[in-house]
């Protein structure tokens, strides 16, 4: 039976060239797929936005206040990455718009990064890379070291840093982490009890914290100083965690022998010319372009893990994963004798007793409800015996009715 809110064709915008499996994952299912391989102009996002019932994203695409006021449509939107400091959350939970990311997907390949970075920055491979670039032979020891018996500092073990680890003790470093969490070390690596033991123990420092008002600017001169003489510093987390210029004092005065950075404060809207940062002609310094995670087997299952999320909740609810709402799911499809409605509404009293008188003029085969701060989610199968078309309009509308309703759909 054709649902009151679902009825027309359930559109998709996948920008930034995300995984083309994700692409022909959509399509084979079903939905109405825009792809484009760049981000779009924010006047051309709102142009488009009100059309789409989902939309996929990266890094690139900020999707603020103004963009989901103008989303008059939007049930869901993906990050086919890590992060999420891209969306405006606070505005999408109070929208009733699920967001779902990819927090595991890349962590290999982010790990193994990190570790290519503490050889190359240990060998100076990348001065040696230059010089031989320039013509110029230069076959010096000093200061080139093997990283085996090197302690390294992980600043945040969750599954980058956890990973991390395992690689970095195989290879024979001893392991230090810090996080604010206390969390089961793997191998021989031991937790230490502040950032700032930590950073006055390490050979390495490499960061693998999110974005947040207490790690903006985390690692700045007075953590500098206390990192000893001869260190070197990574960051392939955020841009925000590291003082820049700070960092670039450091390198030029010989305090730290290196660092690799993969991200930065500002960084620009598409590829091409006109990139600038403190850190450029620092020595032993290695800066690459937030290519952390770009590898095609991390894009690859990015692309199946947010896909497969988007997928599960447009056409059945299942908000599984979700960064912002309630995870919830029936555990079984809907059926064809059953009509699923889904509910989000302000999370104070009285609004479940409401929404259960309505619904108490059905057979409720199943239902489910569960809140995450100020928004909780409901999902209720009803049997579809003897339910006609124009009561399914009449209980959407009584649920919109609701005062602290958020947002109602009937598949």
């Amino acid at each position: 039976m054709p649902s009151p809110t679902t009825s027309s064709p359930t559109k998709i915008l996948l920008l930034e060239g995300v995984s083309l499996n994700a692409l022909n994952s959509l399509t084979k299912q079903g939905f109405e797929v825009e792809y484009h391989k760049k981000a779009l102009p924010k006047d051309i996002l709102l142009q488009k936005i009100p059309n789409f019932h989902a939309i996929g994203i990266r890094s690139k695409t900020q999707i603020t206040r103004e963009i989901l006021d103008a989303a008059t449509n939007l049930q869901t939107i993906g990050c086919f990455c890590i992060g999420t400091n891209q969306v405006d959350l606070d505005a999408a939970t109070q929208k009733g718009i699920v967001v779902f990311n990819s927090p595991f997907s890349n962590s290999r390949s982010v790990a193994e990064l990190v570790l290519g970075e503490i050889i190359a920055l240990s060998r100076q491979l990348g001065d040696r890379n230059s010089e031989l670039h320039n013509g110029i032979w230069n076959k010096v020891s000093n200061n080139s070291k093997e990283i085996r018996g090197k302690t390294l500092g992980i600043v945040g073990y969750g599954h980058i840093g956890t990973q991390l680890s395992v690689l970095a003790d195989a290879m024979g470093m001893k392991v230090n982490f810090y996080d604010s969490l206390s969390l089961m070390p793997l191998g021989t690596a031991k937790p230490l009890a502040s950032l700032q033991e930590l950073l006055m123990q390490s050979d390495y420092i490499t960061l693998h914290v999110p974005e947040t008002p207490e790690t903006k600017n985390m690692i700045s001169e007075k953590e500098l100083s206390l990192m000893k003489k001869g260190s070197i510093l990574i960051n392939a987390s955020r841009g925000s965690v590291v003082d820049i210029p700070a960092l670039a004092k450091f390198l030029k005065n010989g305090h730290l022998a290196g660092c690799a950075v993969d991200v930065y404060p500002h960084e620009p809207f598409a590829n091409g010319p006109n990139f600038h940062t403190e850190l450029q002609g620092c020595p032993n310094t290695i800066l690459t372009p937030h290519i952390g995670g770009s590898t095609e087997e991390a894009q690859f299952s990015i692309g199946v893990e947010v896909s497969n999320a988007l997928s599960k909740f447009l056409t059945s609810g299942c908000s599984m994963g979700a960064v912002n709402l309630p995870e919830i799911d029936l555990k079984k499809p809907v059926g064809k004798n059953t009509v699923r409605i889904v509910n989000f509404h302000n999370n104070v009293p009285g609004v479940l007793k409401q929404i259960n008188k309505i619904l108490s003029d059905f057979n409720i085969e199943k239902q489910t409800l569960d809140s995450k701060g100020p928004v909780s989610y409901l999902m209720a199968d009803l049997s579809l015996e003897d339910l006609r078309e124009e009561e399914l309009s009449q209980l959407h509308s009584d649920l919109n009715s609701i005062n602290e309703n958020i947002l109602t759909r009937i598949f």
